[in-house]
Parts: C-alpha cells; structure tokens; sequence
C-alpha cells in the first residue's frame, strides 16, 4: 500500500561519515533526502534482486572478451539467442587485442542471472559487469 507524503525519518551517523557524505552530495547538486533517496534505491535494487527472482530490472551486462579465442563469438551469439525476450540491444566496441560488448537487458532478475552466468562461464571473458535498475 502507498500512501501519500512523505514519511520523516532520523539516523545516527559517524560525524565523519556525515561529512564526507554532504561533500559528496553538495558536490553533485543534490541535497541529503535526494542522496538518501537515490542511496536506498541503489541499496534495494543491489540486495532485492538476489531474494526475488521476480524483480523486474532494466539495465547492463558489460563485459571484455579476447576475440582470439576459436569459437567464443559463435558462442556468444548463441547464448544471446537464447534470451529474445530479456535482450533488448547490443552494441559491441573493438578495444587493442580485446572487444567489449555491452548487452542492454530488460526482465525477471532470475532470466538476466541466468544470461550473466551463462556468459561469465564461457572461456575468454575476462571481466563482466552487472549494472542494474529496478523497474517501478
């Protein structure tokens, strides 16, 4: 149930932390409540999707492959085809001996696990990175 307004809350901090966190939001032009808000979100999207499967996310899988490994491309592509309804867009970037591919994905938390794992495993990724949104 949502209700209306706001809700007003207080917290105990470390005065140092205090500090360094109206640095941090001075700096970029918000003030605490919109610092706060947008930390609690990021806070809910990080842990919630690991407990509910259902969470609907939006977001990347972002990922440096050597292009010199037989058969990882054909792999890739086929991983990507396995998943028409969670992939909404690629776009892949040549690097030195490396290429990145950004995957923009849109779905279950449980279905882009399932593609981020299924890629990570393979060999010649060298690093993968989830980046999440929580779709309201």
């Amino acid at each position: 149930m949502v209700k209306p307004g706001v809700a007003r809350i207080s917290i105990s901090l470390p005065p140092t932390l205090l500090e360094n966190f109206d640095q941090v939001t001075s700096n970029i032009g918000y003030d605490r409540s919109k610092a706060i808000q947008q930390a609690m979100r990021d806070f809910i999207t990080e842990y919630q999707w690991e407990y509910d499967p259902l969470t609907r996310l939006a977001g990347t899988i972002t990922f440096i492959y050597s292009h010199e490994v037989p058969g990882l491309e054909t792999e890739l592509t086929a991983i990507q085809h396995q998943f028409p309804k969670t992939i909404s867009s690629t776009t892949h970037i040549h690097l030195d001996h490396h290429c990145l591919l950004v995957v923009v994905v849109n779905g279950p938390a449980k279905e882009i696990k399932v593609l981020a794992s299924k890629l990570q495993s393979l060999r010649g990724i060298h690093q993968l990175k989830i980046t999440s949104l929580m779709v309201e």
